[in-house]
């Protein structure tokens, strides 16, 4: 992880050799197909792109995009809640983070640890140093697995299960991130629980009223599925129930994808045992920043 302090290290931002927009639906098509040429590290935002559109309060942010001199697209970023971009040059990442440091909505960013660093190089002065960095590992599966023996509970979520996979997600986000979603935004975080269960993106084994696994499917594409908010239950772990599920249920989602990835903490080790035992391997290591708060 690297170490943040109030005093990052600036590098002079290149001069502008293109210009910033917003987008529009009507640069829909164009900004796929710029995302499209590497798919294994855009799939958030083509995923938020197919689902959503350009301009929908559900991406919780803007898309902009950074034309080069010939007016080319030299990159894309969404910036809101979470903010991602993709850049083809040091003119279009300071771009961004110039933008990202205008946005009061900013909570954390994502990317590659490489293109993370590169944007650091840019976020000035004049905000305060993100509140927390944390290393992770972007681990995919492309074949599908020996199955031992089937876990046959394991299902699409249906809404009356909302309440259920509502607190374990809350959970989850509070572990990751330090804030609970259900204490600054019950409603909105509820709406979203609630929406991926009604576009059969939320996978659960329940027995008797309990929640034993769970994973969230927020990108569902072609070329990738990207998981996120993967659950075991405390007393099925350590048995190798959470590695059968996730095993199957790769096995499911690689019938329409052709690969499936998922983002870890680097320091967890049991995690990452996990998805190794259920056949995925490490392909990148990533960057999550979390800001703090502009008041």
């Amino acid at each position: 992880m690297m170490e943040l302090t109030n005093n990052l290290a600036i590098d002079a931002a290149p001069s502008a050799a293109g210009n910033v927009m917003q987008l529009e639906e009507q640069h829909k098509n164009e900004t796929l197909a710029f995302l499209s040429t590497r798919i294994l590290h855009t799939f958030v935002m083509t995923g938020w792109l197919h689902d959503n559109g350009v301009v929908n309060p559900l991406n919780r942010g803007t898309f902009y995009a950074y034309r080069n001199q010939a007016g080319q697209l030299d990159g894309v970023a969404l910036i809101g809640h979470t903010t991602l971009f993709e850049a083809r040059s040091d003119e279009a990442v300071a771009a961004f983070a110039g933008l990202t440091q205008e946005c009061s909505a900013a909570s954390a960013l994502m990317g590659e640890e490489k293109k993370v660093k590169q944007f650091l190089n840019y976020y000035v002065s004049g905000r305060p140093a993100p509140r927390l960095a944390c290393r992770e590992l972007l681990f995919e599966q492309r074949q599908k697995q020996q199955l031992g023996e089937e876990i046959p509970g394991l299902r699409l979520a249906t809404s009356a299960e909302l309440d259920l996979v509502t607190k374990v997600h809350a959970e989850l986000a509070s572990e990751e991130t330090g804030v609970n979603p259900l204490a600054v935004d019950p409603n909105g975080f509820r709406m979203r629980c609630a929406r991926r269960i009604h576009q059969d993106r939320v996978w659960v084994n329940v027995e008797d009223g309990r929640l034993l696994f769970k994973a969230d499917v927020i990108t569902q594409l072609k070329e990738v599925t990207y998981l996120e908010g993967v659950y075991v239950a405390p007393e099925e772990r350590g048995n190798g129930f959470g590695a059968a599920c996730i095993r199957q249920l790769t096995n499911q989602l690689l019938e329409d994808s052709k690969s499936v990835c998922l983002l870890i903490k680097e320091q967890n080790a049991a995690a990452g045992a996990c998805y190794r035992k259920a056949g995925y391997q490490l392909r990148e290591y990533y960057e999550t920043l979390f800001f703090q708060r502009l008041n």
